[in-house]
């Protein structure tokens, strides 16, 4: 599995949020500017992580970004999935009919278990303990 630039940045901005909680709301400037990362790509990943309901955005003075869930109750293959959908390792694996060995092949059972013992795994996983501490 290789996750998108767009994935590792909304990963990231959970996790600048969860480490810096006690001192107050962020900005995008910050998560930008301490990731040297570009602040329209950040903005955009915030964007959709409020729409999926992980981050609140609070506009006006005193305003900024922040986590609108515990860590704990963030699982890091949620976000994944988000941001990334299915992630097949072949194409097979996600539909039908794209093989002339389909019928007879044995790899694609193989591949299938693969993704889903990964996702389930990812989906056990929590912000919280992916942070560095």
């Amino acid at each position: 599995m290789r996750l998108s630039l767009q994935t590792d940045y909304a990963l990231r901005t959970l996790m600048f949020l969860a480490t810096r909680r006690s001192q107050g709301r962020a900005t995008i400037a910050g998560v930008s500017e301490f990731f040297r990362i570009s602040a329209a790509h950040v903005a955009k990943v915030v964007n959709q992580l409020a729409r999926l309901g992980y981050v609140r955005s609070v506009r006006g003075i005193g305003g900024g970004i922040e986590l609108a869930k515990e860590p704990a109750q963030i699982p890091v293959g949620e976000i994944i999935l988000a941001f990334e959908g299915h992630m097949h390792l072949l194409e097979c694996v996600g539909a039908d009919n794209v093989c002339v060995v389909e019928k007879h092949c044995k790899l694609r059972g193989v591949l299938a278990h693969a993704e889903k013992l990964q996702l389930d795994y990812l989906r056990q996983v929590s912000l919280a303990e992916v942070l560095p501490i």
